[in-house]
């Protein structure tokens, strides 16, 4: 029997229509205006099981970074496979969010088509941009305009030294927590609404509108020892929507907010405001992160792919390499990795269902 996981964004999404069909699920494609590399269209296809006037309704999100897509959209394809057959209770909807980011996940980055990442574009664009000092101070050394083995000695020389003088948490900080004035730099939270959240806001408002019971669950990787998926909550540790979410994901849940998580604060990130675009229904989302790589091999996989995006000719040789290095930072095509993944994904899920009536 074919697996759940994927070797690119065209396999993914023929897996995941096909399971969604088998299931007996709804499917809606939502289409970007943009093209992959092999000239493929890209869209992000959701998979509806239940009746549409459902009160409590699990979401799940893969793609959201793109080249991430992998974990999340295998644990999508899986968990409609396993629905086949299955009845509902009336009361309970399944929405599968399918690469919400199409353009990263088939162009193997963890950016948008604008270099926008997803999860830092949830701010309010009608204040006054956030600032960043700390990555003001590493811009030109994280993202340089020569790649050349010289050029990556010394930049990284000055980042070691930068991270001797302040620490690495602080480093991962001011690298991840977002920025908003350097368009073709890391961790971009853009100047306006990228596609894929106004797609995703539309889908909330316009989907779940009778719903007073929601649980999302988007599925990320990159951070974090190898194997392991780290539940993050989006709201303070004191909040009480944080003890009603770990009581059905578990006592694993990390808080965003200074709760030791392996992901930094950052500003921007759709966890925290999606609840907002509900007002009427209590939500809990959670991130999955699954670590790969040591920290330090993604953070320059990434910096090669904004060179290469930046600076470089995506049709080199060197392209396919940086390209390589990019997806085995975000994936595993390890059987071991895989599995543990998996069987964290579906136990994820299958949490939900059983927050969902409580």
């Amino acid at each position: 029997m074919e697996g759940s996981f994927s070797e690119d964004y065209s396999e993914a999404r023929r897996k995941f229509l096909a399971a969604a069909s088998e299931a007996g699920a709804v499917t809606v494609p939502y289409r970007l205006e943009r093209r992959g590399p092999a000239g493929e269209d890209l869209t992000t296809d959701i998979a509806w099981l239940g009746l549409p006037e459902a009160r409590s309704v699990l979401v799940t999100i893969s793609g959201t970074h793109g080249v991430e897509g992998f974990f999340g959209s295998a644990t999508q394809i899986e968990s409609l496979k396993r629905s086949k057959g299955t009845v509902l209770p009336r009361e309970v909807a399944l929405m599968h969010v399918h690469a919400i980011n199409p353009f990263g996940f088939a162009w193997l980055r963890r950016t948008n088509e604008d270099n926008i990442d997803i999860n830092r574009n949830w701010i309010d664009f009608a204040l006054p941009l956030p600032e960043s000092p700390a990555y003001q101070e590493l811009q030109d050394d994280l993202c340089p305009s020569d790649w050349s083995s010289a050029a990556q000695a010394e930049t990284g020389m000055r980042l070691n030294a930068w991270i001797q003088r302040h620490g690495m948490a602080a480093f991962q900080k001011a690298v991840s927590g977002g920025q908003w004035h350097h368009p073709k730099g890391l961790f971009y939270g853009g100047n306006a609404p990228s596609w894929s959240r106004r797609t995703l806001s539309e889908l909330f408002t316009s989907r779940l509108a009778a719903a007073s019971r929601v649980i999302v669950l988007d599925f990320h990787t990159g951070l974090g020892p190898y194997g392991y998926a780290e539940p993050i909550v989006g709201v303070p540790k004191l909040d009480p929507a944080f003890a009603r979410t770990r009581m059905w994901i578990g006592a694993a849940a990390k808080s965003l907010y200074g709760d030791g998580s392996i992901s930094a604060e950052i500003k921007g990130d759709s966890l925290s405001v999606l609840p907002r675009l509900l007002p009427h229904a209590a939500v809990d989302c959670v991130g999955l992160e699954c670590g790969i790589r040591p920290v330090a091999e993604v953070a320059n996989a990434l910096r090669a792919d904004a060179w290469l995006h930046a600076h470089g000719d995506l049709r080199s040789v060197e392209s396919k390499r940086i390209k390589a290095q990019l997806r085995s930072a975000f994936h595993s095509d390890d059987a071991l990795w895989q599995g543990m993944a998996l069987g964290q994904g579906l136990a994820a899920c299958q949490a939900a269902m059983s927050g969902l009536s409580t």
